[in-house]
């Protein structure tokens, strides 16, 4: 194995390439097929979700933008393929924190996983300029260049190794790229608490002259993670 290949593989074991359906967003960003019509939309960080595949066969302008981007498709098939699987055989042991409504069981969440990898995998080998790598908490594109900005299991998810610096400058990133609205679900850290300084974090946006709601959505697996941040801008 190369020095570079080496590298790859490191780098490649840092990221979780795991994602959420094109219906799982939907819901866990109160969205509707109407309101994004003639939208552009981002979403920061999409690993290997569906929603940009799905969306553009539906009409939809959606990019996604990612860490692990700039890796081969090939080799984030096979890193997402073992990480459900590696998922899969811990969700056994941490059922209980999670309510089983959205998916029955371990088997059909596993289902929606692997169809989130395959649809994003797909369309990446078909339409790679819609897939851009990205390192927050910095990106390339343009002020407002994109309506509306999703941003799904990053920030306040992993409170543990974020800390509230980077959160502040990722969301300023973030929101300089947005010309209308950024959504940011779930509210809560891996262990399901609400993120520590999220007090803080919404005084600052108001602060700085953003509209922030947080709003009731009609999803909820990960338990007490069924609320979404709406930040606006004001123009």
């Amino acid at each position: 194995m190369s020095r570079a290949e080496m590298r790859t593989k490191l780098d490649l074991e840092k990221v979780i390439f795991v994602g959420r359906t094109y219906e799982e967003y939907m819901d866990m960003f109160l969205l509707s097929e109407e309101a994004l019509k003639g939208k552009k939309v981002l979403d920061c960080p999409s690993g290997a979700c569906s929603f940009t595949a799905v969306g553009q066969s539906k009409g939809l302008n959606i990019t996604a933008s990612d860490i692990a981007y700039d890796h081969s498709v090939e080799n984030l098939e096979a890193k997402g393929q073992e990480d459900i699987q590696h998922a899969m055989s811990h969700m056994e042991k941490a059922k209980s924190n999670y309510v089983w409504d959205y998916f029955e069981d371990i088997n059909q969440l596993k289902e929606h996983r692997e169809k989130a990898l395959v649809d994003c995998t797909q369309d990446m080998k078909k339409n790679c300029e819609r897939y851009i790598p990205v390192n927050l908490p910095s990106l390339l594109f343009n002020d407002d260049e994109f309506d509306i900005l999703l941003s799904a299991h990053f920030l306040f998810t992993y409170a543990d190794r974020l800390d509230l610096q980077f959160h502040i400058d990722t969301l300023k990133e973030l929101l300089r790229v947005t010309k209308e609205e950024l959504r940011i679900f779930p509210l809560v850290d891996l262990e399901g608490n609400r993120y520590e300084h999220l007090d803080h974090v919404i005084q600052y946006l108001k602060g700085n002259g953003y509209s922030v709601k947080e709003v009731s959505v009609p999803y909820e697996f990960q338990k007490g993670a069924n609320t979404m941040l709406k930040v606006s801008k004001s123009h």
